[in-house]
């Protein structure tokens, strides 16, 4: 199953893939699209159900989160992001995460 489709990727009933982008400094705000790569994910130090991924586009960065409603899945996709930095947004999310999960 992909990243993308798993019906944990969820939080209050809205699917959470892709994240939302805000810009947190860099040349310019854009509109991240396209090539779009991981360079960091951090678990919330408030809450056990979020993450933060930083991604870089065009000599920009962005932040964006994963909100959960399963803490486990929350810590399992943690792990499973820090092994992918330098890995597209677009590929994460179409990675078959049936057996990394397991």
């Amino acid at each position: 199953m992909k990243l993308r489709e798993h019906p944990l990727m969820i939080c209050g009933g809205i699917v959470n893939w892709p994240p939302i982008w805000i810009w947190t400094g860099g040349e310019r705000n854009e509109r991240p699209r396209g090539e779009i790569v991981l360079i960091k994910v951090e678990l919330s130090l408030l809450d056990p159900r979020r993450l933060f991924l930083t991604i870089q586009y065009n000599d920009s960065e962005y932040m964006g989160w994963l909100s959960f409603d399963d803490a486990k899945f929350c810590q399992k996709i943690y792990h499973l992001l820090k092994g992918l930095y330098r890995q597209s947004i677009s590929e994460i999310g179409e990675l078959d995460i049936s057996r990394a999960l397991e």
